[in-house]
């Protein structure tokens, strides 16, 4: 939802997070039927929302969007990724966490402000126009204008506003952020504790650190001989003792438990693994072997490993020990090759030598993100002073033209960390009462719902500076989702689009459109009118497996079959399109049958498009749905968010030549909205239902929206861009 033309002067203190400043709640409401999800009810000031254009031939767009937020699930849709320090030291992405849990604030103790545990009480979604700040040590940090980070000199705004006294304290580029950043982590270099490399690196760590392996050769008293063959692993923290009891059994290895000591008042309570056939104790010694040409993601699990067995993290320094010179020399080989600055120091007495991580903090969180060790009683940095020598000095901060999903957190102490900087809440988390709110209650499910939406609509289409431009439903929030059967604001959407002569789309995966069949047929008398339905997965398990809250396929095909039914158009979205899932030509040719069958009038087809956030969710669906691709998803996307050009090329070799065999039209992407171009505007119904060229008002809106040459055309037969 775009708030910037709903800011109100006065302050509500009492609200819902993220409209501190729009006294416009009406109520926020939970029903069985909706199970997990609470809808907030707003009173909006304005309805029609405008698309910058990015540079394309399409200048701008309209959208409408009754809805903020959506219930849909799908595995493949935006997330934000800023990286978020927890309690135990781990950093997970803004998306994964969760109300309820524990994680990182500062509080001011003394002279300085120090790290403190602090519980998260909301997470809430929020759309705002984006802005990029990038630091000195490349962490870069996108957010709201209003966000505020600490900097040495206090709390800043991301920018300012206003004027003289009512301006606020702002960023510029003689700031410094405080906390440790995120340096060379800047990007997603952190290696998948399910990666085969990483497990083997780990295991090799572990055992060699800390492990016991036997193999002695007894002789028996008749003459024969008895080859002892024993592995055991006995540690006192159940984190690293389980993941090493998973990797072995991964790895063809199932172990035995048992407690090995009891706890005294000196020493915990240990608990062992073990095995005696001499075929684990043969794939166990595989699995340990030093490599040849150890990869970085082994290295990283070395590191893991090891530290889990050897390591330490007392008063903020990280140590790693062992008396074995070939095993210190490989925990600096992996340091090295990690970029991990550290030093060796002399060995004690007993010979054992530490490896020590240097540069605070900064660096002892890189080996964190990178080795993902196991054990978080080593990770705590409860109580560390919030300062370091990272170079989080601001280079620059850039408005990105866009506007786009956020999400927020509040925290007991207020704020939290943010891809190594402290951040502050946006806005302050009221009392749940008022809202009628539990206060354990996940916000991942929050709908905002413009209740007014129709009315503010209708008032603003009647003005006589309204241009009459095409209006996209659909491009953000799908305007049929589940909460449509609920508070049906689209019915009097279309007649006020209709009534004021404004075309318009809808792109929905939402069987509820059937509902308004009759009055889009209607609409499409008066004004031209676009439909398309998306449909990208055509096999039902992997269909309710990655868009959980979607309706089936079987039933948005019948959707298409009912808009056809009734005289209109309707483009089918098949889109994503998943690498080795839906991209085979078996499915590819059934999908365009199915489409055709429904009566399908063209097509919109593209691979899928991970960007960081996104990747992340989708990766956790994939390592539990089908972990055997991870490794060719990480080749395909390691370079970025889009499938390789080569991939897209085969893609398009592949289904262009069926979608002409199924006689479907391919719909033109558009530039600016990503959609598809209309096929109406220039051509509306006469009376007996065909389409016809008309000049008037549908000319004006071609002529203003986008000029012939633009798109390579001069007459009215132009596509100009609904979706």
């Amino acid at each position: 939802m775009r708030w910037s033309g709903q800011e109100l002067t006065a302050e509500e203190p009492s609200t819902l997070p993220g409209l501190a400043r729009l006294n416009n709640l009406v109520r926020s409401v939970r029903t069985p039927e909706f199970a997990g999800i609470t809808f907030h009810e707003v009173l909006a000031k304005s309805a029609l929302n405008k698309i910058p254009g990015g540079g394309g031939p399409m200048p701008f767009g309209w959208t409408i969007n009754p809805y903020r937020g959506c219930s849909h699930a799908c595995v493949y849709c935006a997330a934000p990724e800023t990286l978020i320090l927890m309690a135990d030291g781990r950093q997970k992405p803004l998306w994964d966490v969760r109300v309820g849990e524990s994680i990182m604030g500062t509080d001011s103790r003394g002279r300085y402000r120090r790290y403190v545990p602090t519980t998260v009480h909301a997470h809430w979604a929020t759309r705002k126009r984006a802005f990029r700040v990038t630091l000195a040590d490349g962490t870069e940090l996108v957010t709201s204008g209003s966000h505020r980070f600490l900097t040495e000199r206090g709390w800043k705004h991301v920018t300012g506003t206003g004027g003289g006294s009512d301006r606020r304290p702002h960023l510029t580029t003689n700031d410094k952020l405080m906390g440790f950043g995120l340096g060379a982590l800047a990007s997603d270099d952190g290696s998948s504790v399910l990666h085969d490399d990483f497990r083997r690196g780990y295991l090799c760590g572990m055992i060699r650190g800390h492990g016991m392996m036997l193999s002695k050769d007894y002789p028996r008293r008749d003459g024969r001989v008895y080859k002892a063959r024993h592995f055991r692993l006995a540690l006192a923290d159940a984190e690293a003792l389980n993941r090493s009891r998973l990797y072995l059994q991964l790895a063809g290895v199932p172990t035995h438990t048992r407690p090995f000591t009891v706890a005294t008042e000196t020493r915990r309570a240990m608990t062992a693994i073990h095995t005696g056939r001499a075929d684990h104790f043969r794939s166990i010694t595989d699995l340990v072997e030093w490599p040849d040409d150890a990869s970085d993601s082994w290295h990283a699990g070395f590191l893991g490993g090891v530290f889990d067995a050897e390591g330490s993290c007392l008063r903020g320094v990280l140590r790693i020990s062992n008396s074995d010179a070939r095993m210190i020399g490989q925990i600096v080989s992996s340091m090295n090759a990690l970029g991990i600055a550290h030093v060796v120091e002399p060995p004690n007495p007993t010979g054992v030598r530490q490896v020590r991580v240097v540069g605070g903090l900064p660096m002892r969180s890189r080996f964190f993100r990178l080795a993902q060790p196991a054990i978080t009683r080593k990770l705590d940095i409860t109580g560390a002073a919030v300062k370091s020598d990272a170079k989080l000095q601001i280079v620059s901060i850039e408005d990105t033209g866009e506007t786009i999903d956020m999400i927020d957190l509040t925290t007991g102490t207020g704020d939290f960390i943010a891809n190594g900087v402290v951040s502050h809440n946006c806005f302050a988390r009221p009392t749940h009462s008022y809202l009628e709110l539990d206060s354990g209650k996940d916000f991942d499910n929050e709908i905002i719902v413009k209740v007014n939406v129709a009315e503010v609509l209708r008032k603003e289409l009647m003005k006589p500076s309204w241009g009459h431009h095409p209006v996209a439903l659909g491009t953000n929030t799908d305007p049929y989702q589940r909460a449509e059967g609920r508070y049906a604001l689209m019915p009097d959407i279309i007649d006020a689009l209709a009534d004021t002569g404004t075309p318009f789309s809808i792109l929905t995966k939402g069987t509820l459109l059937r509902r308004d069949l009759d009055r889009l047929a209607d609409a499409a008398t008066r004004v031209p009118v676009d439909l398309a339905m998306s449909i990208a997965v055509y096999d039902d398990d992997l269909q309710q497996s990655v868009e959980p809250g979607t309706p089936t396929t079987k039933a948005r095909l019948a959707t298409v079959t009912a808009v056809r039914e009734h005289g209109l158009d309707c483009s089918v979205f098949l889109m994503p399109i998943l690498p080795y899932l839906t991209d085979t030509r078996a499915h590819l040719d059934e999908a365009l049958r199915q489409a055709k069958g429904a009566g399908a009038t063209s097509v919109l087809y593209t691979a899928l498009h991970l960007k960081a956030g996104v990747k992340e969710w989708y990766y956790l669906w994939l390592a539990r749905e089908h972990p055997e691709l991870l490794p060719q998803y990480r080749r395909m996307y390691g370079g970025g968010a889009h499938a390789p050009k080569e991939y897209r090329t085969w893609l398009a070799a592949k289904i262009k030549p069926l979608i002409r065999a199924h006689g479907l039209e391919r719909g033109q992407e558009d530039p600016v909205t990503g959609g598809v171009r209309s096929t109406a505007l220039g051509m509306m119904r006469d009376g007996e239902g065909e389409r016809r060229v008309t000049a008037g008002l549908t000319a004006g809106v071609i002529a203003e929206e986008v000029s012939g040459d633009a798109v390579g055309v001069t007459t009215l037969g132009v596509q100009p861009t609904l979706f």
